[in-house]
């Protein structure tokens, strides 16, 4: 299937309206802070922010990275907010979530990454709302594992980092990230007892055997959740859609990444890793508790 002008029906994405669209606009636009769902053109802004839900993205909206599918503006940045941890924490609190994803964009320019920033956020966070769910979707760090650990000593619940795209396509689709690199960090966090979280795109330019390797190795690097999406062309200077993915295949590979022991998996077209995070970790949850449940009763 070749991709054409017109998106095909399977994307069409809920329009951004309503009380409580209008209700996370004026709180994410109070605090001063900059989401993912704005920088990035998601296409679920919409559906999201009427449910009352926004990803945050710290440390500023330009990234060191120039990666050939990403909306985000790219260049050196010049913010670095020491005030941001509480405005996070405190919207996150006057939303009233029990689940928040946070991220980030890449800061190569910063010594420890923005590891430190990303900590103050999540133990501010935790502070101001105990009882909420926090699931931190990073960049890689350039693979300083000891960057890192600065996050997850924070405790965050759920650890995402994407992979993005299969092996082949790393280089000309993320540019400075390495496949092996994405790989390492999520089978660290993973190797300190976390729960792992990653995503890729469909739609690119890869192949079906190439698609069966890449959830091959995420399931063999014990990742706990995996979210499949179509690619998204932002400007017509971005990466080329290859072609438009139908339902039928996303399903396809929800049931073969599932056989292989991923424990939940959110394959669609307009899948993307903030989407409906809170439902994935809740069947999560119930994975793992009724995983437990099996164990022990084999066990007997």
């Amino acid at each position: 299937m070749t991709p054409t002008s017109r998106k095909p029906d399977w994307l069409r994405a809920k329009l951004p309206s309503g009380p409580g669209y209008k209700a996370t606009r004026a709180l994410v636009e109070s605090n001063k802070l900059h989401t993912v769902c704005q920088s990035a053109q998601c296409p679920n802004i919409g559906e999201c922010w009427s449910r009352g839900t926004a990803t945050v993205m710290i440390l500023g909206n330009i990234c060191t990275r120039s990666c050939n599918f990403c909306a985000i503006q790219v260049g050196r940045p010049t913010e670095f907010d020491l005030g941001e941890p509480a405005r996070v924490a405190d919207a996150v609190a006057k939303m009233g979530l029990r689940h928040c994803v946070i991220t980030s964009v890449a800061r190569d320019d910063l010594k420890d990454g923005g590891a430190s920033v990303w900590a103050a956020t999540i133990r501010a966070t935790k502070y101001k709302s105990p009882s909420c769910a926090i699931e931190v979707l990073v960049p890689d760090f350039k693979g300083n594992l000891d960057q890192v650990d600065i996050v997850l000593a924070a405790k965050p619940d759920i650890f995402n980092h994407n992979v993005e795209t299969v092996e082949r396509l790393q280089k000309p689709v993320r540019v400075q990230a390495r496949y092996d690199r994405s790989r390492s960090v999520l089978r660290h966090a993973k190797s300190r007892g976390f729960t792992t979280k990653t995503g890729i795109m469909l739609g690119l330019g890869e192949t079906q055997d190439e698609i069966a390797q890449c959830i091959r190795d995420i399931a063999s690097d014990k990742t706990d959740i995996l979210t499949i999406g179509q690619y998204l062309q932002p400007t017509p200077q971005h990466w080329k859609i290859d072609r438009w993915v139908p339902p039928e295949e996303f399903a396809h590979w929800k049931k073969f990444g599932l056989e292989l022991g991923i424990g939940v998996i959110e394959s669609g077209p307009l899948v993307r890793s903030s989407y409906h995070a809170d439902e994935q970790s809740q069947k999560y949850t119930g994975v793992e508790h009724l995983n437990t449940q099996n164990a022990l009763a084999a066990a007997k």
